[in-house]
């Protein structure tokens, strides 16, 4: 008999197939229309809803509710058009190149050649699966750092779909030596850097001029390794109705010779640089996740 467990394991199997073959079967650009229009249901959730505002109320105090409030519905759109774009990674790859312009690809080949390994760090900005999925798409795969989901079976299917292309993910559990062995080798290593850490995991860096416990990952390996450090976006160009696979420059990351401080100075810097993405596209973050949640000690809660 098939315990409470595994029926739910298999219920939530079966329902994430399901959603995945219905958006997958539809064209691209219709399955977009469709998941931004699905989403905007989640506006309805009270809990994510208040979570959002929250945050919005924290990052820009200024402006009115009903200008946090569009941001807001922008946000679940986004996510329901993340939801579309995974549906169809599956497609063959020239397909996809169609809904993806790629901005300073460049710099991704000058970093590979330079021998010393890269790291490229990105946010929960816009279609953040193409942060990774898109440079394979592009020919340039690269290891990076993943929570496994609690459902094995769904845990398979999208694993299966991040890595199609040569991609290849880390377990951020057990991933230290792995992560050291990708750079020393002159690999290619992906890391978000924008969410909420617990205490021992992060750092208290500004994030909108708030204190936000951060992951200090990407400083240490950068000056621990030599690696270059980049930045890459994936956000919605509407103008464009294409994604755009943002690509920037190596970030200066120079040691100074007190590691703790330069750890510090690094996190700020990679944690600025998504500050100013969030900025400018404000309705493709993920306000709903609880940026804020850990506090220094003595900081009052602000949820």
């Amino acid at each position: 008999m098939a315990t409470k467990g595994t029926l739910r394991t298999n219920f939530e199997y079966g329902l994430a197939r399901v959603i995945l073959a219905i958006f997958g079967a539809l064209p691209l650009a219709l399955s977009i229309k469709l998941g931004q229009a699905i989403a905007r249901f989640g506006f309805g959730f009270a809990k994510l809803r208040r979570t959002g505002e929250r945050n919005l109320q924290i990052a820009f105090p200024n402006l009115s509710e009903d200008e946090r409030r569009k941001i807001l519905r922008g946000c679940f759109e986004n996510l329901g058009r993340l939801l579309a774009v995974f549906s169809h990674l599956d497609d063959p790859p020239e397909k996809l190149k169609r809904w993806v312009d790629c901005d300073g690809l460049e710099h991704i080949k000058a970093a590979e050649t330079s021998g010393r390994g890269v790291i490229l760090f990105t946010g929960h900005i816009g279609a953040w699966e193409l942060a990774s999925f898109g440079l394979s798409l592009f020919g340039h795969p690269l290891r990076f750092l993943v929570r496994r989901l609690d459902n094995p079976k769904i845990e398979t299917v999208i694993d299966h779909t991040r890595t199609r292309l040569g991609n290849r993910t880390i377990h951020k559990r057990f991933a230290g030596r792995e992560m050291m062995r990708t750079l020393q080798s002159g690999g290619m290593l992906g890391i978000l850097v924008d969410l909420n850490t617990l205490d021992r995991e992060g750092i208290f860096v500004d994030f909108f001029g708030v204190p936000a416990s951060t992951t200090f990952l990407v400083a240490k390996l950068a000056l621990r390794t030599g690696a270059l450090v980049l930045p890459v976006f994936a956000p919605w160009d509407e103008s464009r109705q294409r994604f755009i696979l943002k690509i920037a420059e190596p970030l200066e990351v120079e040691p100074s010779g007190d590691e703790t401080e330069d750890v510090r100075r690094l996190t700020q810097l990679f944690t600025s640089v998504v500050e100013d993405y969030v900025r400018r596209y404000p309705d493709q973050w993920l306000w709903i996740h609880r940026r804020w949640k850990t506090r220094p000690p003595g900081g009052p809660e602000l949820y």
